[in-house]
């Protein structure tokens, strides 16, 4: 049985169990924030490869400053969750504009930079700076509501502010750090949502969950809503060797990333359902539009998208492309070439693949 206190415990434990990742031998606060960003609401083989391209690309937070939206969200690709990208970026500028290109080194300001909230501001400041406060992730709380025994629900804010609390408490005061990549490390590999492997962890002896056979039980979380269908019928407008994408704006899903012509409705359309102006005129004016390939899902945290996808091939009609289509519609002409650079959503560029058979 573990007798040591469970901070000392915790510790040593993670001095003989952790595992070999390249921003647990850094004290330098660019990588130790790129890497939670990245790893939030992703696995770590996952964001693995995105935090290496992005340290290649991007070696310091002045080279990030610098890059535009595009460049940023181009590398993010097939993350998801896009508004974290847009915030690494925002961010960056404000660390350099705001504080000399220089990180803050408690979490109180760093709090107040975008993009950053308690978390992450928790673990910049202990893993760089040494800061003691606990830095309470998903695993975090996991760990923390079975240790302590709290069934209430771990999504509301006040039992979140409770873990905290008696987190801050239980930290060490000499290895800030290196407590809570323990805590972080042990909800990743033995406190386990499912099937915890309880016999090997050094806080067996003081868990209350465990003591009481709640482990099952604990975390309590709330429901949540049921993701909600949408159906995206997406018209390709086609000139040659070139297709026509446009920027996705503010207000919804994939904001600055590109995709086609949209036509949302409440199912996939067939050829002649099409109620849409633009395309009714194009229509009109004897172009011709046909399916292409299969149709497409994409389950998003709180969406799941169907979409199918149409080819209509613009006749030479110069006045047309430039007038109804261009400033109509915000759409633009690219070659394959443009359009490999360019962000998208994995939909998107999974959907190219097979229609490009050289993308």
């Amino acid at each position: 049985m573990n007798l040591l206190d469970p901070s000392t415990a915790l510790i040593t434990w993670f001095n003989q169990n952790k595992r070999d990742l390249p921003w647990r031998e850094t004290k330098d606060p660019y990588r130790i924030w790129l890497s939670e960003i990245i790893l939030q609401q992703t696995r770590v083989n996952q964001g693995l490869p995105y935090y290496l391209n992005f340290l290649k690309k991007y070696p310091n937070l002045e080279s990030l400053a610098c890059a535009s939206e595009k460049e940023v969200l181009r590398l993010w690709q097939g993350l998801g969750y896009y508004s974290r990208a847009r915030n690494l970026l925002t961010c960056a500028r404000a660390i350099k504009t705001r504080y000399n290109g220089k990180f803050p080194s408690t979490s109180e300001v760093l709090l107040k930079l975008p993009g950053i909230g308690p978390y992450t501001a928790a673990a910049i400041a202990s893993f760089a700076f040494n800061e003691p406060v606990a830095a309470i992730d998903g695993n975090g709380l996991r760990v923390f509501s079975r240790y302590f025994g709290i069934r209430d629900d771990i999504r509301a804010n006040t039992t979140i502010n409770t873990i905290r609390a008696l987190a801050n408490e239980m930290i060490s005061k000499s290895f800030p750090d290196i407590f809570n990549q323990a805590v972080m490390e042990i909800g990743a590999t033995l406190c386990l949502p499912a099937k915890p492997e309880c016999m090997d962890c050094p806080l067996q002896n003081r868990c209350i969950s465990f003591a009481n056979g709640w482990q099952n039980e604990i975390p309590y979380k709330s429901k949540v809503k049921k993701p909600r269908n949408r159906y995206f019928n997406y018209i390709i407008f086609r000139d040659r060797q070139k297709i026509s994408l446009n920027k996705r704006k503010a207000g919804d899903i994939w904001q600055g990333l590109f995709d086609f012509y949209l036509i949302e409705e409440n199912k996939l359309l067939d050829p002649d359902e099409f109620e849409d102006p633009f395309v009714i005129e194009l229509l009109q004016r004897g172009y011709s539009i046909c399916k292409t390939g299969k149709d497409y899902k994409h389950i998003l945290s709180h969406q799941r998208i169907y979409s199918r996808f149409y080819e209509l091939t613009l006749n030479p009609d110069p006045a047309l492309k430039q007038i109804s289509l261009l400033k109509r519609n915000a759409l633009r002409f690219y070659s394959i070439e443009e359009i490999v650079n360019l962000p998208k959503p994995v939909l998107v560029d999974n959907f190219l693949k097979s229609y490009f058979k050289s993308y």
